[in-house]
């Protein structure tokens, strides 16, 4: 593969809009976006020429609204062309980005718009106006509210504007001010914590631009290649990784139309670059074992063999491992059973990017002998995002990777990882204390995270501080290694094990809809009567695969009980974030009467 000669430097671009601008002066007429119109019901292309000009035309209605440096402008929209030019046009102004989940809730937008104090909120239109339209007397700093879709009367609130109507007709060049500061404030992004209230994370032009640079240069990225975007743009992993650093390095990203349609949106785009969840290879790892569960003996072995053969086969090419004959086989068994994978996601992956939370290693190890090359990375809104990835030559399936370069990383005695370097955050809006909590004299941050380095500098993320379950006999447990474990059964689609201060470790268990349908049929009971989910045959089944799952889990970290619940956690009812971790403390308080009578007489 040639050398990527598109990438912009840190010291070409020095600002986030310096970025934009270099970019589209430099390659004007290469498509920067593809996007699926369906008024049209077709997909469409935009050059970064005419994302420049469109760019130009939010600035000049940003400008006749008033707004003036440092005035926080608000964005809750899903990923599309528009996210990049109202936060292009903000930079460029030296105006603040706040971006909310495109999906949030209204008292959550309410919040963040009051305790930043924004004065302009782009919403996308009538399911974001939905969650603001119950709370909108509660929005006192919000003095324009603009939709890219017309509401078409729904909106009885004098401040709202229609796009086509709010922007100008005729327009100047895009502007970037000359005196804009790189480590001045560009965007305050909320945290979706799993507890309390999310906290504004302050970060600067340098922070995130340094960040993207840095793992720009751990990737093999080319100026031919196709990014898939569906993460949420709210969301900094995705921001980064997904929007500013496919800017930098020149290629093309593409906007899926939902998560619905993502295993469609893989055939038709087919990409070479790919950015996602756990959650997200998880469920396409269960699907693979479901289909194995359902075809012939002969078939299930050629599968084991696919992955024996390619798990050797990507040893080697680790140089960890020895060549062996067995790898004469691969070119068949890639033809049988890996290809037939791969071209499931699109047939062209080069890079597949997991982050947001840990990936278990058994997945990683079956996509990584298959032939997707899945790289874990690590890292926190706080760090604009990347702290640790691994790399193309030099992945480590349980390993989140080494640090970004220019990155320092340690472990504190108590465990806790600690990192320092230009991406760490300037603090938190209006909280001081808590940013002294963070970041401590030496300027180290607090990642609240436990890890391990080993002697080659790769980074083990092993636990939460706070997330550590001590039971009432002394015993630790790490829930998340549990719950993933759990997880990796197909009927259990959300997981949460519980036992802070118990005899005995619990978990609540959201049963995968479909297979929930097939367990309780096959059990001759009706799936919609709650009942169903206490029925002893039921409990008796469940019961067997949780303790399957956790055969390989110490004696004391064993599930004596277990509840099934009906109500998914989703990020619209509060219980997960945009990257579809659960909010541990939140769901524990609604369940309340559900863990009293659990631990009931114990």
């Amino acid at each position: 593969m040639k050398p990527n000669q598109e990438i912009i430097t840190l010291d070409e671009a020095v600002t986030l809009a310096g970025l934009f601008k270099e970019r589209t002066g430099r390659t004007p007429d290469r498509i920067a976006y593809r996007y699926y119109d369906p008024a049209q019901a077709t997909w469409k292309s935009s050059t970064w020429s005419e994302m420049r000009s469109e760019t130009a035309s939010w600035q000049e209605a940003f400008l006749q609204e008033g707004l003036k440096r440092g005035d926080r402008v608000g964005i809750m929209m899903p990923n599309r062309r528009e996210w990049v030019m109202f936060d292009q046009a903000a930079l460029g102004l030296g105006l603040v980005s706040v971006p909310l989940f495109y999906n949030d809730r209204g008292g959550n937008v309410a919040y963040i718009t009051e305790a930043a104090a924004v004065k302009l909120l782009v919403i996308h239109g009538r399911e974001q106006w939905a969650s603001l339209e119950p709370v909108r007397n509660e929005l006192p700093t919000v003095h324009r509210i603009v939709s890219i879709e017309s509401l078409d009367g729904l909106a009885h609130d004098d401040r709202v504007r229609h796009l086509d109507e709010w922007l100008p007709a005729t327009a100047g060049e895009y502007q970037v001010l000359n005196d804009l500061d790189p480590h001045g404030l560009c965007s305050i992004v909320y945290t979706s914590g799993t507890t309390g209230h999310p906290k504004g994370v302050m970060l600067s032009h340098h922070n995130i631009l340094s960040n993207t640079y840095q793992a720009l240069l751990t990737t093999t990225i080319n100026d031919d290649d196709i990014l898939l975007s569906f993460l949420p743009l709210s969301h900094m992993l995705e921001r980064t990784g997904g929007y500013y650093l496919a800017m930098m390095a020149g290629i093309t990203v593409a906007y899926a139309r939902s998560i619905l349609q993502l295993a469609e949106d893989l055939l038709i785009i087919r990409p070479t670059f790919l950015i996602s969840v756990p959650r997200i290879y998880e469920r396409v790892y269960a699907r693979i074992q479901e289909g194995l569960d359902e075809k012939p003996p002969i078939a299930r072995k050629l599968f084991k063999l696919a992955v024996d053969v390619g798990w050797r086969r990507f040893e080697y090419q680790q140089k960890r491992g020895n060549w062996s004959p067995w790898l004469l086989l691969w070119p068949l068994l890639d033809k049988l059973v890996a290809g037939k994978i791969t071209e499931k996601l699109g047939g062209r992956l080069r890079t597949a990017i997991s982050g947001g939370a840990p990936l278990p290693p058994d997945v990683a190890r079956t996509f990584l002998a298959l032939g997707v090359p899945v790289l874990q990375g690590y890292g926190l809104t706080e760090t604009s995002p990347v702290l640790a990835v691994s790399r193309i030559d030099d992945n480590i399936p349980e390993s989140v990777g080494l640090a970004l370069p220019g990155t320092e990383l340690s472990v504190a005695e108590n465990g806790e990882l600690l990192a320092r370097g230009d991406a760490i955050m300037l603090g938190f809006w209006n909280n001081p204390k808590e940013t002294a909590r963070v970041i401590d004299e030496k300027g180290w941050f607090h990642t609240g995270d436990v890890a391990r380095i080993d002697a080659t500098g790769h980074v083990y993320i092993t636990g939460r501080i706070k997330d550590i379950i001590v039971l009432a006999n002394g015993e630790k447990v790490s829930p998340a290694d549990m719950e993933i474990a759990i997880a990796m059964d197909a009927l259990f689609e959300q997981v949460l094990v519980i036992g802070e201060g118990r005899p005995f470790l619990s978990v609540l268990i959201v049963p995968e809809a479909e297979h929930w349908k097939g367990l309780t049929e096959g059990l001759e009971l009706d799936p919609e009567d709650p009942a169903s989910l206490q029925h002893p045959k039921v409990m008796d089944h469940v019961y067997r695969r949780i303790a399957d799952q956790l055969r390989d889990f110490p004696g004391y970290a064993q599930v004596r009980k277990a509840v099934l619940l009906n109500e998914p956690w989703s990020v619209e009812n509060g219980y997960l974030t945009p990257t579809l971790k659960t909010k541990r403390k939140l769901i524990i308080e609604h369940c309340q009467r559900i863990i009293a009578e659990i631990y009931n007489g114990h």
